[in-house]
This record gives C-alpha cells, structure tokens and sequence, in this order.
C-alpha cells in the first residue's frame, strides 16, 4: 500500500512538489541576478551615447575651460588621495562593463587622503578643487590608470608629476564616475565608438547566458534514495561504512591478550565384553576382558597469519615479546635497524617487524603499527 500524508498525496507526490519548488525558487533567483546585470549593460549603452557633455554645465565652478572643453560630469565630495610610494599601474584602456563586488570607501594599503573638494571629468582632463588648490591630470599625459577592485579609490600617474594620486569618491558613484571617466578618456583619443561595440558584444554575449526556465519534475522520477534522510549521500555513507568496518576489524590486533587455546584431546570409551560358556554338565563362567585405549589429538600449530617460525610467535594473543630471540630475523622481515628499538615486538603495515613497540615513532617509516607480536 502507498504511503500517503494527510492529503493522500503518496511520498513520490512529495518529492515532485518539493523538487519543483527548489528548481523554481533556484530559477528565479539566477534570473534576477540576471536582469540586473542586463538592466546594467543597457543603461551604460545608452550612457555611451547620451553622454555628450555640455561646456554650460561648468558654470559656477571655479574652472577655466579651454575651446572645445566640455564637462561630461560633476561628483562632489570627492577627495584628493596621494601613494606614499611609488608604483607602477597599469597603462589606461577602453574596458568596460567588468562586474565588481561591492565597493567600499576605505583606503588601501599605502594611501593618504590630502584634500577634499568636487571631482570635474572634461573630454580633455580630469580635476579636482579642493580647498587647499585644483589638481588636473590631463588625458594626453596619463600613463597609468587603476580602478581598485575593493575599495572607492582611482589612482592616476602622469608624465609631468613624479607622485601617484587620484580621488577617493563615495562608493554608491563610484562606478558611474569610472564608466564617465572611460569615455572621456576614448573622446581624448577619438575611441568613442569602440567603447559602445564593446557593449553592444557584452550584451549580446549576455543575452545567451540567460537561464532557462527548469523541467518539470514528475512522481514518476522519484528514487527510492528520497525516502532515506539525507537522501544520496547517506546511502554513499552507508555503502562506505559497511567496506571499511570490515577491513578495520579485520587489520585490528586481538582484543584479549591473554587468551590461551585449548586442547582437544579425544577419548575412547571403555568396551568390555563378557563370554559366558557353559559346559554341558559342569558350571563354569568366563573371566571377562575389558579393552581401554584413550588416543589424544596432536596440538594444533597457532599463528593467527604468523609466519611459520621455532620460537612459536604468532598474532593470537599472550605476551608481548620484548627480547626476541636472536633468529627472529630467519623467520619474520624485520626493518632496518631491527635491534636498535627498546620496545616490544610488533608487525607495520607493511609487513615488517619492529621492537620498537609502544613507541609513538614505531613503524613510521612503513605505514604505522598494525598489531602485536606475541609470545
């Protein structure tokens, strides 16, 4: 008879259903993730070719734009940061689209915070006014852009300044600025258009990646494995419980070591027989004769996979040997430097024989102590 629940729904009714809400809840949340980084993708597409920047979008700043200037974008609570040493970075590139984690506004290893002021990105330069002066690292000189990959921070090196610096911003703009300042950097070198193919590829390419919604699991696909706790690996568990217990008690020493064998001696039992003769005439009886004859067994050899050997070692139980007689080594492999070991006799894993028995060193060349030799 099928088990059934409360609904009568039979157990394989169960594991369909819950199958099905695992698959779907698991669905949905890669799609999400999925549209999100699509809704990205898009947004910085249309960014691409919006963004055309406006020389009216610099008034009110204390800024002098040169002709042809434009200002793409304007982040305040910028902070100026400079490189107690000197690095090299890597040189400046039109990558975009790259996912980061979650950026955070700390400073890495090595970095100061010298000013605050408003960060201003031109298709020409990127500045900052601070209170204490503006500094400006034009495009054309740039030798080396980074973006850390943790924390909120861009760094800058250019020709005619020997100290790497750059801008600390807040971490919620920090990717739109980086985006901003990619682009300004293609407009310096007439690359505008390769920024946006390489969308237009990173959109394509995550279009195929969108996950499928799951088949649907059906009661007839449900394994007896469902109805075990833990399913699957509890079976593998078992399976590997019941091969190695085994093979453990098979490889364990004897639990008493004072166990003795017995004797079986075999005895016959007494026959006796009576002839009773009667002479015709007379009445005489026959002295009876009784036979007895008791024959005992020959002592069984033990040695419990013991080599055959004169001094009657063996892996059954008695006494531990710690002083071996001299030929032990005619009969059992011994290890290098056998008679150096001050401790009892025992067999490795690897077969071999140690007197170094109840050392935690025994045997650690050649697999560790696999059970006792005894008397």
């Amino acid at each position: 008879m099928a088990r059934t629940d409360s609904t009568g729904s039979t157990w394989r009714y169960r594991w369909a259903r819950r199958q099905n809400e695992r698959r779907l809840r698991l669905f949905r949340s890669a799609e999400g993730t999925w549209r999100r980084r699509d809704d990205e993708l898009r947004r910085l597409r249309t960014l691409a070719e919006q963004c055309q920047g406006s020389a009216t979008a610099g008034d009110g700043l204390p800024l002098e734009l040169a002709p042809g200037e434009v200002v793409l974008r304007v982040v305040p609570a910028a902070q100026l940061v400079e490189m107690r040493h000197n690095a090299v970075l890597p040189a400046p590139d039109l990558t975009v689209g790259a996912q980061t984690g979650r950026l955070r506004r700390r400073l890495p290893d090595g970095v100061r915070v010298t000013d605050a002021g408003m960060a201003v990105v031109t298709n020409r330069r990127l500045v900052l006014l601070g209170g204490r002066g503006r500094r400006d690292w034009a495009y054309g000189r740039m030798t080396g852009l980074n973006h850390d990959p943790h924390a909120s921070v861009t760094l800058i090196q250019v020709l005619d300044r020997r100290r790497t610096s750059g801008v600390l911003l807040r971490p919620d703009v920090a990717a739109e600025f980086r985006f901003v300042l990619t682009l300004a950097f293609a407009d310096a070198i007439e690359q505008r258009q390769a920024v946006i193919d390489q969308l237009d590829e990173l959109i394509d390419e995550h279009a195929r990646l969108r996950p499928s919604r799951p088949g649907i699991a059906t009661p007839g696909q449900a394994r007896l494995l469902a109805l075990i706790p833990g399913g699957r690996r509890t079976a593998v568990v078992a399976a590997a419980l019941a091969v190695m217990v085994p093979v453990a008690l098979a490889n364990s020493g004897p639990s008493d070591p004072t166990s003795t064998e017995t004797a079986v001696a075999a005895t016959g039992a007494p026959a006796a027989t009576s002839t009773s003769t009667a002479a015709r005439g007379t009445g005489s009886t026959a002295a009876p004769r009784s036979t007895d004859t008791s024959t005992a067994s020959p002592k069984p050899e033990r040695r419990c996979g013991a080599p055959k050997n004169p001094m009657g070692y063996d892996f059954c139980g008695g006494k531990r040997v710690r002083e071996p007689a001299r030929e032990v080594c005619d009969h059992f492999d011994c290890v290098p430097g056998f008679w150096e070991g001050r401790g009892y006799l025992v067999q490795c894993e690897n077969g071999k024989v140690s007197l170094a028995g109840g050392s935690p060193r025994a045997c650690g060349l050649h697999g560790g102590v696999r059970r006792t030799v005894w008397d």
